[in-house]
């Protein structure tokens, strides 16, 4: 018989993985731990003290609804206040004309060829953009760019017009167009800042709620730094 070989593994041949865990594991025949309950979110102090002052129950005038909006309101600037409404249908659409500034700019762009030449560039700087029939069809071409930020002109949105330069004049003026979620029955539009004169944010309300009518089920207020009060729709 020959001499029997000599065999040794070194460590460098030999792979260990090691796979450690942070989640409980139950042995055989016992019950899996339970997991570690997920942290709450906490508000603030200051939050906490503004939600004080808001009865959740009741639905609020206007005029008291805008007050204690601007009394609740705890940011150290002139916060957007903002009105958050529940509608009939998804996909509902309310063109407004707000007598008064919002505090919220708005870019609006004409095309014409140079700006065709920022948009294949990927420059874009403008939040509406109006067009000509006769510039569709170069504009064509860039739908997939434009149609997923909410850009591509339409006629539903009034983006194509024969007249861009009065619509860019009326948008920028205070004329609103207001969509809803994608998936939700829910607008959202700021009509104003914490220390525009309550006259003129009642004034921008009363214009949002009477552009969306009886299509309009629930609205409620909010500023940067708030909680919503709920406002009552009844005439």
């Amino acid at each position: 018989m020959g001499a029997k070989k000599n065999v040794s593994i070194s460590e460098t041949e030999v792979n260990y993985k090691i796979v450690e865990t942070t989640e409980p594991v139950a042995t055989e025949g016992e019950a899996a731990p339970a997991a570690p309950p997920k942290s709450v979110r906490s508000r603030s102090a200051k939050y906490q003290q503004s939600r004080g002052q808001i009865d959740k129950t009741r639905n609020y005038s206007l005029e008291e609804a805008i007050e204690l909006i601007k009394k609740t309101s705890y940011s150290q600037f002139a916060g957007t206040i903002s009105a958050d409404g529940s509608v009939a249908e998804v996909g509902d659409k309310f063109t407004v004309v707000f007598p008064h500034a919002t505090g919220k700019s708005i870019r609006v762009a004409i095309v014409d060829d140079a700006l065709l030449e920022q948009i294949a560039a990927e420059k874009i700087d403008f939040d509406v953009l109006l067009t000509t029939p006769q510039y569709m069809p170069k504009l064509a071409k860039f739908a997939r760019l434009l149609g997923p930020k909410g850009l591509m002109p339409n006629p539903k949105n009034e983006t194509i017009t024969t007249d861009p330069a009065k619509k860019k004049a009326e948008l920028e003026g205070g004329k609103t167009i207001i969509k809803t979620e994608k998936k939700a029955p829910l607008i959202h539009v700021a009509i104003g800042k914490t220390s525009t004169p309550t006259p003129e944010l009642i004034a921008n309300l009363q214009a949002l709620i009477k552009a969306c009518g009886e299509r309009l089920t629930k609205l409620s207020l909010s500023a940067t730094m708030s909680p919503s009060i709920k406002i009552s729709l009844k005439k």
